[in-house]
């Protein structure tokens, strides 16, 4: 099987799986998602050289009793959305730094848990709506955002990129592709948040929109420069083609603590 069959395959059962866990149940999803947390920390310690014999039962029973956004209060909420921020605005200035290549050991398991367990988590929280009600279509639409980001800025880019974004970590990515994705990721939006999930208010999807095609382009460069610093291509195999699931969720997992941040913010605002 070449290389590109197999690509296409991995990621149309990956996309499957995603989605029919989404729309089936809040608790479906939650299930996914806990097994791809396990799957993701242990590819975070064996890329961080950490014991996941450790870190594997505490992040089950974190999961365990956090997934719910629902049966935690909103203190709870608020101070694990805070510090996953913290973490990873801690990470970004490690991107921006160009002399800092390592952490101390204690320092990565903090940030296993607020780059890698908390974001995992707080995903689950993104898909309560209103009078706190799942709603498989926000997501759904957050989902479908950060791949309208990836997709258009890599088209922009690659036929009119000439200014490199970071060439230190990702010589591929341009200033061109970057500005075109939050383009066409904001037009997506708003036609995804009249159209599909039927909201008026599609100022706060704009924003949402430029908050995904950001923090999921920062997420993807941070990604790359600690895999570089480890000296790996790839965090893990277990989708063919497309590496690990760090490799599939880096996006989603940088962008979703700013996502739970923003509607923090209209919670208390409101």
């Amino acid at each position: 099987m070449n290389e590109t069959l197999k690509r296409a395959l991995s990621g149309a059962v990956y996309i499957f799986l995603l989605l029919a866990s989404i729309l089936y149940s809040k608790e479906s999803f939650a299930i996914l998602f806990g097994t791809f947390l396990l799957i993701g920390v242990y590819e975070f310690c064996k890329l961080a050289s950490l014991n996941y014999y450790i870190s594997l039962p505490i992040s089950a029973v974190l999961y365990y009793f956090l997934w719910d956004k629902t049966l935690i209060s909103t203190s709870t909420w608020t101070i694990l959305s805070v510090f996953s921020i913290l973490i990873s605005l801690k990470l970004l200035f490690y991107l921006f730094d160009n002399k800092k290549t390592d952490f101390k050991i204690y320092t990565r398991y903090i940030i296993l848990i607020g780059y890698i367990i908390i974001p995992f988590l707080l995903t689950n929280h993104i898909c309560i709506g209103k009078g706190n009600k799942y709603n498989e279509k926000i997501l759904i639409t957050i989902l479908v955002l950060i791949w309208t980001n990836d997709t258009f800025a890599y088209l922009v880019g690659k036929n009119f990129g000439k200014h490199k974004l970071f060439p230190r970590v990702s010589p591929k990515k341009t200033i061109e592709g970057f500005i075109g994705g939050i383009i066409f990721t904001v037009i997506f939006s708003a036609l995804l948040s009249k159209y599909y999930i039927g909201t008026k208010n599609l100022y706060i999807w704009a924003i949402i929109a430029i908050i995904i095609s950001i923090f999921s382009t920062l997420g993807d460069l941070i990604e790359s420069k600690l895999k570089r610093v480890a000296g790996i291509k790839d965090t893990g195999s277990i989708m063919p083609g497309h590496g690990g699931i760090l490799d599939r969720l880096d996006s989603i997992i940088f962008v979703v603590p700013f996502i739970n941040l923003f509607y923090l913010i209209l919670y208390y605002v409101s």
